[in-house]
């Protein structure tokens, strides 16, 4: 896979959640291959401002959008924030958006919480992709975020987290049969342990490095890595990929 010398003159993306860490990756990816991003963020003016910086040193262009991508309004505002930029079509969306919010376990969890954490990670794909896919002109493609923890439950307090995930995997392979048909691919990714805030916030020093000497790499994996993968999955270089939930992990777990 080489996407160094792609061309995505004349592209537009949507990256949610793409302010920072895999999500910065991948809009400044983009961006540097010609496309025009918009680059989500909530309550990140700061990442977002320097995502931007970074993608105008790589010669890009784009515009960052705050909002809540569980709120219609928000995504609608996004929508709107979008054809105004660049235009009437999006011919890329990267659901980066979501998260682990906190580590409970069944006893410690309460029906809020598990709505909550379902919500972030699952309806966030649904209400923003119901607002992107009408823009989708053919040859268009989406790639959603799930994790490991969909394959194999999470670690310890990650059920809510682990199932909303298993339904965003679920959910593409729906999403892949409703949208081929119009010439949208949809793809998603399964990230293991990746060198994230994330981990900083959410898994022990001592965790994180059970789990790399455990890897058959030997390592964590970097956003760098993720981006890449996404950004070809996005290509036309993956033409006849859909319907797939790809494990990026260094060989640690296996679908």
């Amino acid at each position: 896979m080489n996407t160094s010398t792609m061309n995505l003159q004349g592209k537009v993306a949507v990256v949610t959640g793409g302010a920072r860490d895999i999500g910065r990756a991948i809009s400044v990816n983009l961006a540097s291959k010609g496309a025009k991003v918009v680059v989500n963020h909530l309550n990140n003016p700061d990442d977002a401002t320097t995502t931007l910086a970074l993608i105008k040193e790589a010669g890009g262009e784009a515009i960052a959008v705050k909002g809540d991508m569980t709120s219609k309004a928000d995504i609608d505002a996004l929508a709107a924030a979008t054809k105004e930029a660049f235009g009437d079509a999006v011919h890329y969306l990267v659901n980066v958006a979501g998260g682990l919010v906190a580590r409970k376990t069944l006893a410690e969890m309460d029906e809020d919480f598990l709505n909550f954490v379902v919500r972030l990670n699952l309806n966030s794909v649904f209400l923003v992709s119901q607002a992107i896919v009408p823009m989708m002109p053919e040859g268009s493609a989406i790639v959603n975020f799930s994790s490991q923890a969909a394959r194999d439950g999470g670690g310890p307090g990650a059920g809510a987290y682990a199932a909303a995930k298993g339904a965003v995997m679920t959910y593409t392979r729906s999403m892949a049969k409703e949208l081929g048909p119009k010439g949208i691919r949809v793809n998603a990714l399964t990230p293991g342990m990746i060198n994230t805030t994330f981990h900083d916030t959410f898994t022990k020093d001592a965790v994180r490095e059970k789990v790399a000497a455990a890897t058959p790499l030997r390592r964590e994996g970097e956003a760098d890595e993720v981006a890449d993968l996404v950004v070809y999955l996005l290509s036309d270089q993956a033409s006849f990929v859909t319907g797939n939930n790809i494990d990026i992990n260094g060989g640690l777990a296996f679908s």
